[in-house]
């Protein structure tokens, strides 16, 4: 069974995760602290025009100023129309200083700006509105096959604006016309409430998406979900309210969580989410994953460990890829990893081999949402694949880059930080004018410089006639260290310098050494409220095909159980009386004045002796004459035997009717 789980018992952040039974395959979070802006609806400012990148660079709001392509600027915005320039470029279309209403594709990633377009794109429950691209539009690459061709229909039979284009989602597939013309009718609501707040003076934000409660009912809940548990009071009764408006005849899946065990303990799936911040994951046959992010792409490697699944070497190496196949995409799919990913299976030499494995990895991220494009397992055993960046990873949003290694994952040793601070040193001292050389260095560092490279430093006050003072700052962790160097003009001879152990009990923690929230406190989060919020339909959505409203089940379920309640009285009451022989006129009148309801009380039949039927006598066959004898080579071949009509015993089936 296929469950929605949502916990927001925690106001930092609210936490989504999909199971089926007690393993999960989904998981989102949405952190308080960290402002969402995918999807979000601003009015900018163009701040400068870049020819050289066919872009422009533009002020909506946010830390660092946005990336606005030439391909993603709508006509509409143009200075000067296309067909008299010719081929168009940036300084054609936008000019410095011009408002224009965009969203926002790709949200900030490192010391990159957010992706911009001009075409928005507004997602409903099965539609996705582009109100100012006409020329867009269709259904979902995943529908195939006929249910393309009835959405195409559906499509036909709904008003669609015709300067504006609209994508069927999946979720569209096998829905009414009415349900789809109710679903564009709320985005074209939606979208002149949008055109009407966006007269402000730039930059602003204009609309701004839902949160992770309601984009995961909207996106996930489909008839395949048996219930939605929330945990919390609030974020169920903004659960409830969305359902009702959009999708009544899910109302009854929106369950509240009361229990005291937490939701997600209660569903084992809290060490489940644990794996995904990990950068190793174990394989039930004894192998493991280790996912590896870095600039360019992410690297995933499989390693057999102590699996010994298989009976010789190439059965292992198949059993542990397959496996490992499963697992990237779901680990995938948890941590939101997007870009180009690189997999480097255990190798295998049968093609075959390699065929199944490629097999299995598509079939196991086909229910993945994002865009997927897999390639196949080359010469060297690698394979390349290519996923939609839906939103930040978990590793960006849950994460800081560690302070010490920098992101590397390793940190130079004791002694090779020594020796480059001794190097480090010796190009100081070489300098003019130079009189002392301090050095405040980890306590491990300093017991190395200080004992075993005693006789070098040493040497090297000897040779240089420069002071070396080795300072150990306890605030300091490797391979972190400063080296400062005093001229001759800093020292007075007058006054005496404070000795080494004072300034040693002087020395403050650094404000960039292990304080992994400094980055938090230095840059305050900036929330701009939107002008335009989630807006009220006017009708209630229609009910799928095939159901009726949810209000009128409830109260035709009710009535049932108070008929059938006043039959079994009325019976009991009856069947005492005929014992009793109090039988009165006065209930038989009242039987009779009394609509007839359905009987609820089945009485059974008396039991029957079963009769058994005679079997038919055989005819007894004729002797054979001889004028009636052929040879069995020129004997005509007995006609085929019906069937049974009889097909309640699986035997009596033909072969072709069975069902594997």
């Amino acid at each position: 069974m296929k469950r929605m789980l949502i916990n927001a018992t925690h106001a930092e952040e609210t936490r989504v995760a999909l199971v089926d039974g007690q393993r999960l395959y989904d998981f989102d979070v949405e952190h308080h602290s960290r402002i969402q802006k995918k999807a979000n609806i601003y009015k900018g400012r163009v701040t400068r025009v870049e020819p050289s990148l066919e872009a422009a660079f533009v002020d909506f709001g946010g830390d660092r100023h946005g990336f606005l392509p030439l391909k993603e600027i709508a006509r509409e915005y143009f200075n000067r129309n296309p067909r008299d320039v010719g081929r168009v470029t940036i300084r054609d279309a936008i000019q410095e200083g011009q408002e224009i209403v965009l969203q926002v594709e790709k949200e900030e990633r490192g010391n990159k700006g957010a992706a911009l377009s001009t075409f928005i794109s507004l997602a409903g429950r099965y539609l996705v509105l582009m109100p100012n691209n006409p020329r867009a539009g269709g259904i979902s690459r995943r529908i195939e096959g006929e249910e393309r061709e009835e959405l195409k229909e559906a499509l036909n039979s709904i008003s669609i604006p015709s300067d504006m284009g609209v994508i069927v989602r999946t979720a569209g597939l096998g829905r009414s016309p009415e349900e789809l013309q109710w679903d564009l009718d709320y985005l074209l609501t939606l979208w002149k409430s949008i055109t009407q707040a966006s007269n402000h003076a730039a930059p602003f934000l204009i609309y701004q998406e839902s949160n992770v409660i309601i984009r995961a009912i909207r996106d996930y809940l489909r008839d395949d979900i048996a219930e939605v548990l929330i945990d919390s009071e609030a974020a169920y009764n903004q659960a409830i309210e969305f359902v009702r408006q959009v999708m009544p005849h899910y109302q009854s899946k929106i369950k509240f969580y009361r229990d005291s065990v937490p939701l997600f303990n209660r569903y084992q799936i809290e060490s489940q989410i644990e794996t995904a911040y990990q950068r190793e994951v174990k394989l039930p046959s004894g192998g493991s994953i280790v996912i590896d992010p870095t600039e360019a792409l992410v690297s995933i490697d499989i390693n057999s460990s102590r699996s010994t699944k298989g009976s010789d070497i190439e059965e292992t190496a198949l059993n542990t890829n397959m496996e490992a196949a499963e697992e990237i995409a779901r680990q995938i799919r948890l941590r939101d990893i997007g870009g180009l990913i690189v997999i480097d299976f255990i190798d295998m030499t049968p093609p075959k081999h390699q065929r199944m494995v490629e097999d299995r990895l598509r079939d196991s991220l086909s229910m993945d949402r994002a865009r997927v494009q897999i390639g196949r397992i080359s010469r060297f055993g690698l394979l390349e694949l290519s996923r939609q960046r839906l939103r930040p990873s978990l590793e960006e949003t849950s994460g800081l880059v560690c302070p010490r290694c920098n992101g590397t994952g390793v940190i130079r040793d004791v002694r090779s930080l020594a020796l480059s601070i001794m190097r480090v040193m010796e190009e100081e001292v070489l300098k003019d004018r130079t009189s002392e050389i301090q050095a405040q260095v980890p306590v491990s560092v300093a017991a190395f410089l200080l004992n075993e490279k005693r006789a070098a430093i040493t040497a090297l006050e000897a040779r240089s006639g420069v002071r070396i003072i080795i300072l150990p700052n306890p605030h300091l962790d490797t391979p972190h260290y400063e080296v400062s160097r005093l001229r001759d003009e800093n020292m007075d001879d007058d006054h005496q310098a404070p000795a080494s152990f004072q300034k040693v009990e002087n020395f403050r923690p650094h404000p960039e050494d292990n304080n992994l929230y400094s980055r938090e406190e230095k840059a305050p989060v900036r929330r701009q409220e939107a002008a335009v919020k989630m807006i009220q339909h006017e009708t209630q959505a229609p009910a799928p095909r095939g159901t009726t409203a949810p209000a009128v089940i409830a109260r035709e379920e009710e009535k049932p159980k108070a008929v059938e309640a006043d039959n079994q009285k009325g019976f009991f009451a009856w069947f005492a009386n005929l014992f009793s022989g109090q039988h009165s006129a006065a209930n038989e009148i009242e039987s009779k004045l009394q609509p007839s309801a359905p009987a609820v009380v089945e009485v059974a039949p008396e039991p029957v002796a079963p009769i058994r039927e005679a079997r038919p006598v055989r005819e007894q066959r004729p002797a054979r004459q001889d004028n009636d004898y052929q040879a069995r080579d020129t004997r005509q071949p007995r006609p085929p035997r019906e069937p049974r009509q009889d097909n309640d015993y699986r035997g009596n089936e033909t072969r072709d009717a069975r069902e594997p």
